[in-house]
């Protein structure tokens, strides 16, 4: 017998998607890192493309009873939430888990700036430190499905030996 799944989708009429999630962000799963770092790809690609996907808005059901809604309304990100739902689906909770990795996994490089020799963004693609992917593909996001980046550096500094 299979339970009913954790997410509900509806389409509202002027075209946003929503989702009903019951659980919170951070009890979404890990994912891979190959994985992640294959999402990357795709989505920066659907985004070149201009694919761009409809709005979404997540309501996470907290575990106090509060909910946490979040928008992907953005054109880049809803192109890399469309990316994601095509290829891992956003009705899963893997799929939803990697797409939420990896626009936090964009967040976070854009407001942590101890990150910075740990990846390389270019006009050919991106290259990132195994630990930095490992981590995020690791970490529970917070409430908000962002990472906590003193967590995250923690984490990574454990995994990267002194003298590298």
């Amino acid at each position: 017998m299979t339970s009913a799944s954790p997410i509900r989708i509806a389409r509202t009429p002027d075209g946003v998607l929503t989702y009903a999630v019951a659980l919170p962000p951070p009890a979404l799963p890990a994912v891979r890192p190959r994985d992640l770092l294959a999402a990357w790809d795709m989505a920066r690609e659907a985004a070149a493309a201009e694919l761009w996907g409809p709005p979404r808005l997540l309501r996470f059901e907290g575990r106090d009873g509060e909910a946490t809604t979040l928008a992907i309304a953005d054109r880049d990100a809803a192109a890399w939430a469309e990316a994601i739902d095509a290829r891992a689906g956003l009705a899963t909770l893997p799929g939803l888990a990697l797409c939420l990795r990896l626009l936090a996994l964009v967040e976070l490089l854009a407001r942590a700036p101890a990150l910075a020799g740990l990846y390389r963004i270019g006009p050919e693609g991106a290259e990132f430190h195994p630990a930095l992917i490992a981590a995020a593909a690791a970490i529970p996001l917070d409430a908000a499905a962002r990472f906590d980046a003193e967590r995250l550096q923690g984490l990574i500094s454990r995994s990267i030996p002194a003298e590298a």
